[in-house]
């Protein structure tokens, strides 16, 4: 019997092993290798390691990216802490909606997302017409195609998705355990502190570290917005392996093999700071 359980169970699991060896393992193994081959596409080298990591302009592209990533990540927690908290203090009716919500903006990014916000905030969007006829002109403090453009539509569908993270980690919180701290004398803040953050830093650090991955890995939204005259990682990645004017698909594996790098040690970063904070994982 077990044995016709384990051979069903290879048998189901099979497509789902084909799938990702054909569309991850090996476009994975092909852009390793790739990445060590010079412009002729035939000798091996490691020029195009050297070339990504000492050329300004694809360094400046790896500190952009990396820097937009933290600052949309680290705005889109806070709001999200605030947001799935306040969500589990309302009927379950709400909640039940408010997740859906949720769920549905957070598949809300790419080239929509991007023409959404051009149409809304760009330099003849509506809200700008509009508050320029109240008298304010949002484009002398904003704009929409510049950094803090960016980090808006960052923002826009990191919240989402950390909200979808974070609010289950909530309800670990036992309602018992407010009223334990309220009876021995604990306020609010001190329940927080001592109590509430502990039990909730491992989802904080993990949801950060999904957030930072998301970020740095978003393509379809950033050259949407401003093409290719922000200095960003995917960008300059995109530009090189189909750009219009010049290819050069084998530096472009290996600026990918670093940015997939930068992703590991994020993720890498972030489970470290879990086996600080979780004991059961000690």
């Amino acid at each position: 019997m077990n044995h016709k359980v384990t051979l069903f169970a290879v048998i189901a699991l099979l497509p789902f092993a084909l799938l990702i060896i054909g569309f991850e393992l090996l476009p994975l193994t092909a852009m390793i290798r790739d990445s060590f081959l010079a412009d002729d596409g035939v000798t091996y080298t490691i020029k195009q390691y050297i070339t990504a990591l000492t050329n300004p302009y694809y360094t400046k592209g790896m500190l952009n990216s990396l820097l937009i990533s933290v600052y949309s990540s680290c705005i889109g927690i806070a709001i999200a802490i605030a947001a799935s908290y306040s969500m589990t203090r309302m009927p379950a009716k709400i909640q039940s909606m408010l997740v859906t919500f949720s769920n549905l903006t957070s598949n809300f990014s790419g080239v929509p997302l991007a023409f959404a916000f051009i149409i809304l905030l760009g330099n003849s969007g509506v809200f700008t017409l509009l508050f320029k006829e109240w008298g304010w002109n949002i484009t002398d403090s904003f704009n929409l195609y510049s950094w803090s453009g960016l980090v808006a539509v960052y923002v826009y569908f990191q919240v989402p998705l950390a909200i979808l993270l974070l609010y289950p980690a909530y309800s670990g919180i036992h309602k018992h355990w407010r009223e334990s701290a309220s009876l021995l004398g604990a306020s609010a803040f001190q329940f927080w502190l001592r109590i509430g953050l502990p039990v909730m830093i491992p989802s904080i650090v993990g949801t950060f570290s999904i957030l930072l991955a998301n970020a740095m890995g978003a393509y379809a939204t950033a050259y949407a917005l401003v093409g290719g005259s922000y200095n960003l990682l995917p960008i300059r990645i995109g530009a090189l392996v189909a750009g219009d004017v010049v290819t050069r698909p084998q530096l472009g594996s290996a600026l990918a093999v670093i940015l997939g790098t930068m992703m590991v040690v994020a993720m890498w970063c972030n489970e470290r700071m879990m086996r600080r904070f979780r004991r059961d994982l000690r």
